[in-house]
């Protein structure tokens, strides 16, 4: 398998274990932003995977679209919980607001933010895929 493949689908699997973590054993709602995160994370464990035990290496034309979506949503939701004047801008209406912060370790580590960085791990990861996809077929 694939090296750069191998880091996003470890990437894919951690992030979601650990959202089922926070919200099946801590029991944390989560907000309307956490359900699109997750919209976008959870595919790409088994999308992947599959690639990986295929080694498809041009799987980044189809997942690098979804880590990028994803990245963008949970930069939103950090920014949202940071930022204290944005959440007059909040789009969560129903269930718990995407501003609730269950958790912030050392004052910035915050769960929007466990997700951004691991869409960025993996957009990084599907870039210097699509990069040694494109020598080997040069």
């Amino acid at each position: 398998m694939n090296k750069s493949l191998l880091l996003a689908w470890v990437a894919a699997i951690i992030a979601t274990l650990g959202s089922l973590y926070f919200s099946e054993v801590r029991h944390f709602i989560p907000c309307t932003l956490c359900w699109y995160q997750r919209i976008f994370m959870y595919p790409l464990v088994i999308i992947l995977g599959i690639a990986g035990y295929r080694n498809d290496l041009a799987i980044y034309r189809y997942v690098l679209p979804l880590s990028i979506i994803g990245m963008l949503i949970s930069g939103y939701h950090m920014v949202l919980q940071k930022i204290p004047y944005l959440q007059q801008f909040e789009m969560c209406t129903t269930g718990v607001p995407c501003s609730k912060d269950y958790l912030n370790w050392l004052g910035f580590i915050t769960i929007p933010m466990l997700a951004f960085v691991a869409f960025t791990i993996i957009t990084i990861s599907l870039i210097f895929l699509a990069r040694e996809s494109k020598k080997e077929t040069i």
